[in-house]
């Protein structure tokens, strides 16, 4: 009798942590050279203090496609702050949300907003969560957000203290109606329309995290490609 062993050689990837905790290596603000003193880093912390100077939005120096990023943020009363992906720096657009899409930070106890697609995880203007079992931390608090963005299978999902908040699609008809409905529509008649022609099509771009103005602090950040 001969015993057949199937051995699977593949490891899982590895996560790489794109914060070090003590320097903003990897990191800039969005077509800038410097890293004003709005940005700060204690205790193993990334943090955003407020001195009302808008247009300090970190992003990373590396671009990424399909990965799954692993981010602790907590944010101040009534704060409003982001994490975006597929985020280009170009010469037409003054900022990250104009091409990539943004997971909503927000401290939804206190900051007033009327619908659920600005609060907290929603993939901001674009889709909520119906999960009842979701958990949003209010503010002075940490909370845990995963990201996975997969254009193999052109599906991304959000998870929120570890349950699943919603999937969506990254491209394709259901994304462009997603968008249509959007402050992002080119067409839209909307006061806060927002001129982003190419929102969203971006399948490789980098991460960057919000300037909103509001104090906010990131941990714990690190990033897994497949």
């Amino acid at each position: 009798m001969t015993l057949l062993i199937s051995c699977n050689t593949e490891t899982s990837p590895k996560w790489e942590y794109i914060f070090d905790g003590e320097t903003f290596n990897g990191w800039h603000v969005y077509k800038a050279e410097s890293i004003g003193s709005e940005w700060s880093i204690n205790n193993g912390e990334l943090i955003f203090t407020n001195n009302e100077e808008f247009g300090q939005d970190l992003v990373t120096d590396k671009e990424y496609t399909n990965f799954e990023l692993s981010i602790e943020w907590n944010i101040s009363k009534n704060g409003n702050s982001g994490i975006l992906y597929g985020v280009k720096e170009l010469d037409e657009f003054d900022a990250p949300f104009k091409t990539g899409p943004e997971i909503q930070i927000l401290d939804n106890e206190n900051y007033y907003t009327s619908t659920e697609l600005h609060m907290a995880p929603s993939l901001f203007d674009l889709v909520s969560s119906d999960n009842k079992n979701l958990e949003v931390k209010n503010h002075g608090n940490w909370n845990h957000v995963l990201i996975k963005i997969d254009h193999s299978n052109n599906l991304g999902i959000i998870k929120m203290n570890g349950e699943i908040a919603y999937t969506y699609p990254l491209s394709g008809n259901e994304w462009d109606e997603l968008v249509s409905k959007s402050k992002f529509n080119p067409q839209t008649t909307r006061p806060d329309a927002t001129y982003a022609p190419t929102f969203g099509t971006y399948k490789t771009g980098k991460i960057s995290l919000q300037d909103h103005g509001n104090n906010v602090k990131f941990r714990n950040i690190k990033i897994r490609e497949f």
